[in-house]
């Protein structure tokens, strides 16, 4: 079982460049994915969304990536050496030309690096998008992986407490199951005992039946123990499944809650009101925990 709440941090190098992925999860009813990459990956887009939809089905999930360039990449120079060439070439042209006129020759080595067409810094270049997706995938990858780590040691907490829920639950619907038998007998020595004051003689036992089993049939509540039972079942199985199970229990929950409703006012009882309200108690905790697993 998953949490949707987690961290993960994943980076890949390669040739200087560095890319870090950072994602991050909180609860969501489905999955919605923020993605928050520089203006020239949005390329990667498509890719990262996928690799994330493959591996994360609920939660609210924000992917944060930074790019850099190393040290040495960035202070790099770059000299272009024809257009040195072309400079010189035009040089002795018009030295040629200005023969007879008296210009001096200046053009040194050190005149020309300070040409800004000749040496530049980080001269622009083509990305390679192939190699910044390669890498962005692969950091993207090591983040789901940490993160899913993260979610799950947080789902085992939860399943935790859900187990321990379900088995308060459990412990008060036994106790109703034992009280329930005992709320048809005391009406009827209840209304016996009414009847009794003001009919002396010729009581209507037929009619007294009657009513009595009007009462049971109104307030049985036999079905409803039976589908709680089953429902509490279903979600301890759910805490063993390996597949996503958040909207499944979520479902439940409510389910639960259906059950116990009914129970409360069927009853007619104050011991099962008391175990009831008990129950609804833990089934509204229910809720809030179903609302974090995925």
């Amino acid at each position: 079982m998953f949490s949707m709440t987690g961290y993960g941090k994943g980076v890949s190098s390669e040739g200087g460049e560095t890319i870090t992925v950072e994602i991050k999860s909180v609860n969501h009813r489905y999955l919605d994915l923020g993605l928050k990459l520089p203006k020239n990956f949005l390329f990667a887009e498509d890719g990262v969304k996928k690799l994330i939809s493959s591996e994360i089905s609920r939660g609210h999930v924000d992917l944060f990536l930074t790019y850099e360039k190393s040290a040495a990449l960035e202070s790099e120079y770059f000299v272009n050496v024809e257009a040195a060439k072309g400079f010189l070439k035009a040089a002795e042209t018009l030295k040629r030309e200005l023969k007879d006129e008296e210009v001096e020759d200046d053009v040194t080595l050190g005149y020309l690096l300070k040409l800004p067409d000749i040496v530049s810094k980080n001269l622009p270049e083509e990305q390679d998008d192939e190699k910044l997706m390669r890498l962005t995938l692969d950091a993207t990858r090591q983040a789901l992986a940490n993160l899913k780590q993260m979610r799950l040691g947080e789902g085992e907490r939860l399943k935790a407490d859900i187990a321990l829920k379900l088995d308060n639950i459990e412990r008060s619907l036994e106790k109703i199951k034992a009280l329930a038998p005992e709320v048809v007998s005391a009406y009827r020595s209840a209304l016996y005992e009414r009847i009794k004051g003001f009919v002396e003689e010729n009581l209507d036992m037929q009619r007294f039946v009657t009513e009595i089993a009007l009462y049971a049939d109104h307030c049985a509540i036999d079905e409803e123990i039976t589908r709680l039972s089953s429902h509490i079942k279903a979600m301890r199985e759910m805490l063993t499944s390996c597949e996503p199970v958040g909207r499944k229990m979520d479902f439940l929950v409510q389910e639960l809650n259906r059950e116990a409703n009914t129970i409360g006012s069927k009853a007619n009882d104050l011991n099962i009101t008391g175990e009831v309200l008990f129950i609804k108690n833990e089934i509204e905790k229910l809720r809030e925990q179903a609302a974090n697993v995925e």
